[in-house]
């Protein structure tokens, strides 16, 4: 019985883990990979401004390619990155969304509409500030960049503050975090494409359709998802579209079943559990000497993987690797400002510095608290029960950290060494403000509410 028990308990611990607590996880990774996002962010300021900082712009311009009988594919190491690693990265954010629309805070009208304007209002606003203040300007294409909202610092930040805010702002947080970079693709799409090679886009559509046909006949093997993600990715990369925009397509086609309903697992378990018969009161290491025990382990491990679904299985494989590799390595190719290359006087009063430091420190929290508000009073949406306005405006503020996203579409906006120099300058500068700020309102609105309730509780005593 104790062997039984013991198995149940593991199948239960792998249950609890795969399913129904995804959003815990989540919430741990993206709060631990922020202390590492924040490590290979300073080591690439260092490095790029050590003395022989030569090297960091050298090491991640290094050309790196590889050829395919007649077809030959050559990037530099920094493009490799950010056009593919970062598709990894936008996949995950793909399979996080689709996750949301199916059973998360996405997954209803009522429950979407309130982070889904939040998030439009986060990019809209920023956008215009950004825009009327570079209008007609060189730099005018970067409008985009104070859009966005880096979900693994903005986690980390609300880490900070452990259990003492309320659970439904973290699921708010990420959740309008999640939308945000949706959006932030869709605009990558839209707006970042220079040239349309349409044969490209035909292979696409190809490749999609098949996609399609594969989760319509229940194939559930990683490996054909795989093989058509990377063909996929290669198409897209010499269709004009930005290759990241792969990652999210491919997304959308991993199954979100299983093989099993969670009734056929648990008949299945209990049916494996029933080989565990042993004469003495413990079964001891069995394992190794009983068959049947084994080949009840291995089916059990069967069952297991079949009842998880792809989407899970796949996030819950990638998620480490992105948070904790892909990530880092991308701030450390693309955080390291020159400071040597920078008159800050010049660059304080620059327009992409004035657009992005305002669009990232204001334009966030007006536009996700104001459009928030009138999805409430409007009752296109409702307020989630347990959290008050400020502490919406708090978490608006840690929406103002746009370091990731920012700098990858900084990237995508700038080619001069200047204008990527001030955008960088500024990202820093914007995200540190906005991190700074939203922990301070977040700490001072969360200590007087709790005086509060003390003053409440001694006046009832």
């Amino acid at each position: 019985m104790k062997v039984i028990q013991k198995y149940r308990s593991a199948i239960h611990g792998i249950f609890s883990d795969q399913i129904i607590k995804p959003t815990q996880r989540f919430f741990r990774k993206e709060a631990a990979s922020s202390l590492l996002l924040l490590a290979t962010t300073i080591i690439a300021l260092v490095w790029a401004n050590f003395p022989v900082f030569e090297s960091y712009h050298h090491i991640w311009h290094t050309e790196i390619g590889f050829t395919i009988g007649q077809a030959t594919i050559t990037k530099s190491l920094i493009h490799w990155i950010n056009d593919g690693l970062m598709a990894l990265f936008f996949f995950t954010v793909g399979l996080e969304i689709k996750r949301e629309l199916l059973v998360g805070d996405l997954s209803t009208p009522r429950k979407a509409l309130f982070p889904v304007f939040a998030a439009l209002g986060g990019m809209i606003v920023p956008g215009i500030i950004f825009a009327l203040i570079n209008f007609n300007a060189p730099s005018a294409g970067g409008w985009a960049i104070p859009m966005a909202t880096d979900i693994a610092f903005a986690m980390g930040a609300i880490a900070i503050f452990g259990k003492k805010l309320p659970m439904g702002l973290r699921v708010f947080l990420a959740a309008f975090a999640i939308a945000d970079d949706l959006g932030a693709v869709l605009v990558i799409a839209l707006f970042y494409t220079k040239e349309i090679v349409f044969s490209n886009i035909a292979i696409c559509g190809i490749l999609v359709l098949m996609l399609g046909i594969v989760n319509f006949l229940w194939i559930r093997w990683t490996i054909v998802y795989a093989v058509l993600g990377i063909m996929t990715w290669i198409a897209v990369l010499g269709s004009g579209l930005h290759p990241t925009v792969a990652g999210i397509i491919v997304s959308m086609f991993i199954p979100a079943q299983g093989k099993y309903d969670t009734d056929l697992f648990v008949q299945k378990v209990k049916h494996r559990l029933d080989a565990f018969q042993c004469a003495e009161s413990s079964c001891g290491f069995s394992i190794l000497l009983n068959e049947d025990h084994l080949n009840a382990v291995q089916n059990l491990e069967h069952d297991c993987h079949n009842v998880e679904t792809p989407l899970q299985r796949i996030l819950h494989v990638l998620h480490p690797w992105v948070a904790f590799l892909i990530l880092p390595v991308f701030a450390l190719g693309n955080a390291g400002l020159t400071f040597h290359e920078l008159n800050f006087s010049e660059a304080i009063s620059h327009p992409v510095t004035m657009g992005i430091i305002l669009g990232l420190f204001l334009g966030k929290p007006i536009g996700i608290t104001l459009f928030s508000y009138l999805s409430v009073k409007t009752k296109i949406a409702a307020l989630p029960q347990g959290i008050a306005w400020p502490h919406i405006f708090g978490a608006s503020m840690l929406g103002g950290i746009g370091f990731t996203m920012s700098l990858f579409v900084s990237g995508l906006s700038f080619t001069t060494p200047e204008l990527i120099n001030y955008s960088k300058f500024a990202i820093l500068v914007g995200s540190l403000m906005s991190a700074a700020a939203g922990i301070i309102f977040l700490f001072a609105y969360n200590s007087a509410s709790s005086e509060r309730i003390s003053i409440i509780k001694n006046e009832r005593l």
